[in-house]
């Protein structure tokens, strides 16, 4: 990598919603948001997660892409509110009025958007039956299960006028999808995750960052041979240098950046297994738990072993399942979300929003 590639001193998540189902009063559908340096990227965007923004220190126009694990409503439902909003979007014009956002050209930069097959026909068809017109383009890459049709998007309406032509479908490899998105500081992974409709966990892999150094090391040599002490920046990002005697300065080995693994709704996530190894951040489901002195509506015959059975039967997933899915890949730190309505509400939402700050400098969150 160049010595001008983009690090990120730190990684920034804010949970704008954290409800399944149905939002309550604290808490919002689901929604994460990923800061990473200036870029903002979402995973799933549930109703009104642009209000969850607006109480948030998240900022709009910083949002880049939106990676979204399933299509059931409670992840989805506030993808084209936001995309109208974040995109300058707007209602049809005046009969005869031509309104020059109708008539895209320029697709080189679009939003991206990924999602498992359906994802690009919700879009699509919500943007056209709406008669919402976007200022700028957007693109959808979909994530192409085995099963699902080879041909064909769910839909039959022709491109939207904002919409980019240029749309991947991308398909598995040995099970997973290796390389949904990637750039000089940071990679997209993905494997499906087993719900009770397709189902998408992501990867998300800083790529490797400058060794630790100690200017002590080369200072000496450099200032012997009267190289110029620009070279230390080339040293700091691991590369050898010639000095003019021939002596050869290796900078100090990269070493791997950090990695975070978002699940959607899983009721057992081992499909992800390999690609989840050891992160330093975990974000599970735990939609049920066996809470009776929190759960009013707990009934008297319902025990731990009944809580978890129920949980799997419709897809999701306990605290334990989620412990025990951490342990397993080594996750440095687990967080839990997407929590039932059922429970009480121990943290207010709209008081202000949780965060985890991934530190480089102890590889966990802090």
């Amino acid at each position: 990598m160049s010595a001008g590639r983009r690090v990120f001193s730190s990684l920034n998540i804010t949970f704008l919603g954290t409800a399944s189902a149905q939002p309550s009063s604290t808490r919002n559908h689901s929604s994460l948001a990923l800061r990473l340096g200036g870029d903002v990227w979402l995973f799933d965007c549930g109703e009104a997660t642009q209000h969850q923004i607006q109480k948030s220190t998240v900022r709009m126009g910083k949002i880049e892409k939106i990676f979204i694990t399933h299509t059931h409503g409670d992840h989805i439902f506030g993808l084209l509110p936001l995309l109208a909003s974040r995109l300058n979007g707007a209602g049809g014009v005046a009969e005869g009025v031509d309104d020059p956002r109708a008539q895209l050209s320029d697709f080189s930069n679009p939003f991206e958007i990924y999602g498992p097959l359906g994802t690009r026909a919700y879009v699509r068809n919500g943007l056209t039956y709406s008669h919402t017109l976007l200022g700028s383009p957007y693109v959808v890459h979909e994530l192409r299960f085995p099963s699902d049709p080879p041909d064909g998007d769910f839909t039959s309406l022709p491109l939207h006028a904002s919409e980019s032509p240029h749309g991947r479908n991308i398909s598995q490899s040995d099970g997973v999808w290796p390389s949904v998105y990637e750039d000089d500081a940071v990679s997209v992974s993905a494997a499906p995750i087993l719900h009770s409709v397709p189902c998408v966990g992501y990867v998300v892999t800083e790529s490797p960052v400058p060794g630790k150094m100690d200017p002590k090391k080369y200072i000496p040599a450099i200032k012997r041979t009267k190289t110029p002490m620009s070279v230390m920046s080339r040293l700091q990002q691991g590369e050898s240098v010639e000095l003019a005697d021939g002596t050869v300065l290796r900078g100090p080995p990269r070493k791997p950046g950090r990695k975070l693994v978002i699940l959607g709704d899983t009721y057992d996530p081992s499909p992800i297994a390999g690609l989840a190894y050891r992160p330093d951040l975990l974000v599970h489901e735990a939609t049920n738990s066996h809470l009776p002195e929190l759960d009013v509506n707990t009934k008297a015959e319902d025990t731990f072993e009944i809580v978890e059975a129920r949980a799997k039967s419709r897809g999701h997933s306990t605290p334990q399942k989620a412990g025990a899915f951490a342990a397993r890949i080594g996750a440095k730190k687990l967080v839990l979300n997407h929590f039932s309505s059922r429970g009480k509400d121990h943290y207010d939402s709209h008081r202000g929003t949780s965060w985890e700050r991934i530190s480089r400098r102890n590889r966990v969150c802090s």
